[in-house]
């Protein structure tokens, strides 16, 4: 029923930035507004890690390795998440995946690559 699309993902130098939009479908405005949004990634034989999310309420919450360079929002009237990601480093490279949730309804999107090399 709802569909998240990743998008914004490319190959970046360290050092630069990056800004990930996971686009919602399949819900309205209002349910959208009810699901805790997160950003995952996996890396080449890493297992998937939560990066940060972002509940209705407003709260959000950050791995440490991204607390100050990243920063997790959210446009519920247009069903969007993003990720703004500063001062990437080597170590973000990833596919990085969108989910939403809200009780026991997840939804996973088909992840965005994030390549940061010189």
């Amino acid at each position: 029923q709802v569909q998240l699309v990743e998008s914004g993902g490319d190959l970046v130098q360290p050092g630069g930035s990056l800004r990930l939009s996971c686009a919602a479908s399949g819900t309205s405005r209002t349910i959208f507004s009810g699901y805790t949004m997160g950003w995952y990634r996996q890396a080449p034989g890493k297992q998937r890690e939560l990066v940060a999310e972002l509940t209705s309420a407003g709260t959000a919450n950050y791995a440490d390795s991204v607390k100050g360079r990243f920063t997790i929002s959210r446009d519920n009237a247009k069903n969007l998440a993003y990720l703004q990601m500063n001062s990437l480093k080597p170590e973000d490279t990833a596919v990085y995946y969108c989910k939403a949730n809200l009780a026991w309804q997840t939804y996973w999107g088909q992840g965005t690559q994030v390549t940061v090399s010189s």
